[in-house]
């Protein structure tokens, strides 16, 4: 199994080269070069199976024995599990009205992702430790990301991790979640921007392909393949848990709604569709509607500005997996993406070619949620449950509430409405915080500021730059004993 980019401008690498990068150096992403198709026989196997066990199945496709050893893959799957407060890591939820709703945030920091970024963490541990190199990842973040991303790496020796969060776009909890990690290899900025501009000096530095690779830059966003790859799981577990049987033909057909942001998740459903899964997918949004507006209409344009909703981690106007979607749908004609992308690069407006709207549409539903949706799903889905959903899972029931449904229904549901507390207010409703996020507004926060005006780019080459130095520095102390080999200069 070989990763090539799907712009097509750079050679194929291993899942190895595929985890240890951010985007590809001609500025595409890396997706695998052949999606695996899998029979009945293996979906009905694979329907007793948890949910850890379908990501040991799944990973298993990707990621070859001879690179990872079966057993070693196993165990470090089980390793990135074993800190998720249920025993079942993910849990469906049948509610009132035909609601199910797949919880994915049962990880450390309530959202899911700590399930890829958990499982990622691992592997590149694995790699790291095998050659003993050293790593600077580089993240940004739209709330979620940044807390999960730290949480896996947090106190490694071999690795440094970067986040971007946009200061006054998260919430109060997703900000202290990153702000409270005094670790040494932990470095967090606050940034005076939205989630879409601190993309542009992340996409800068890693398009300086000198200091990227002099550096050994990486990502933990969603643009790393290993993200999608784990993710491939959840479609396979809402799939099994509400299809009817698997004894029909032909197998029945699951609808799944997904919430949306860079549009990683989805991206994975996509995958899991080609694999053979039969499942509807619907891509939700909040008023940051690009990709409703791409799949209606063909529309791929930026709007005026993002705007600030109830459901912060969506509130995103450059969905960069769309392009890894438009590649899967195009016949992986990277000749053509690599067009696309440069012009929408360049005026950040695209109309999609005929043919490959058509196939998107076929592909995807979707729909979008205004903040007063949100607020109503949420207190409609307590009224009748006594269950609170976070307002990016309400995106979600919606839909759901909105839109009847003749075949089984899964709806995603991202985060702990914990983390969401004036969404809940603001819905008239009570939040339910644990301890561990109480505990969080006591604590000692640490980040460098960002401010409007400064060269982000440059400031975070000089943090590198200055990491990096004091890493080789540490490293050729202990070179004699350990042979530790410094990072490429």
């Amino acid at each position: 199994m070989e990763y090539v980019s799907t712009r097509g401008g750079t050679r194929a690498v291993d899942f190895e080269g595929a985890l240890l990068s951010g985007y590809a150096p001609d500025g595409g992403l890396f997706m695998p070069q052949c999606i695996p198709s899998l029979d009945r026989d293996t979906l009905r196997r694979w329907s007793s199976l948890s949910y850890p066990g379908l990501v040991k199945e799944l990973c298993s496709l990707f990621i070859p024995a001879e690179l990872v050893p079966r057993n070693a893959l196993h165990e470090l799957i089980d390793r990135a599990f074993s800190r998720f407060r249920h025993k079942d890591v993910v849990h469906l939820s049948r509610l009132k009205d035909g609601l199910n709703v797949l919880e994915l945030w049962h990880g450390v920091t309530y959202a899911f992702k700590d399930l890829s970024l958990s499982c990622t963490g691992q592997f590149l541990q694995y790699f790291l430790e095998k050659k003993q190199k050293h790593v600077n990842i580089l993240v940004g973040t739209s709330g979620d990301t940044g807390s999960s991303a730290i949480e896996s790496v947090r106190g490694q020796k071999n690795v440094d991790i970067f986040v971007l969060l946009p200061k006054g776009f998260c919430t109060q909890i997703q900000e202290l979640q990153m702000t409270t990690v005094i670790e040494d290899n932990v470095h967090v900025f606050a940034a005076h921007g939205n989630s879409d501009e601190i993309d542009e000096p992340i996409k800068e530095l890693f398009a300086d392909v000198n200091f990227a690779g002099k550096y050994s830059l990486m990502s933990l966003n969603s643009i790393n393949w290993s993200r999608i790859m784990v993710q491939i799981a959840h479609y396979f577990y809402a799939y099994f848990q509400c299809a009817p049987s698997l004894d029909t033909t032909p197998l029945p057909v699951v609808e799944i709604v997904v919430p949306t942001g860079g549009g990683g998740n989805i991206t994975a459903g996509c995958i899991a569709q080609k694999m053979g899964l039969p499942i509807q997918l619907v891509a939700v949004v909040n008023s940051n509607d690009i990709i409703h507006r791409t799949v209606q209409h063909g529309d791929f344009s930026l709007a005026e500005s993002v705007k600030a909703t109830l459901a912060p981690a969506m509130d995103i106007q450059e969905p960069y997996n769309v392009e890894r979607i438009l590649w899967l749908l195009s016949g992986s004609d990277s000749c053509q993406i690599k067009t696309l992308m440069e012009q929408f690069n360049t005026s950040k407006r695209l109309k999609l070619p005929e043919d490959l709207h058509r196939k998107l549409s076929k592909t995807l539903g979707s729909c979008s949620a205004s903040d007063e949706d949100i607020v109503g799903a949420m207190r409609r889905c307590w009224e009748e449950n006594q269950y609170l959903l976070c307002p990016h899972s309400a995106v979600a029931a919606h839909y759901h509430y909105s839109q009847p449904h003749s075949i089984p229904r899964c709806c995603l549901a991202p985060a702990s409405a914990a983390k969401f507390q004036d969404a809940v207010l603001r819905a008239n409703l009570v939040p339910q915080i644990p301890p561990e996020i109480t505990a969080l507004t006591a604590m000692e926060t640490r980040s460098t500021p960002l401010e409007r005006g400064w060269d982000w780019a440059q400031v975070l080459r000089g943090r590198i730059e200055a990491v990096a130095q004091q890493w080789e520095a540490q490293a050729a102390q202990f070179a004699p004993q350990s042979r530790v080999e410094t990072p490429a200069r």
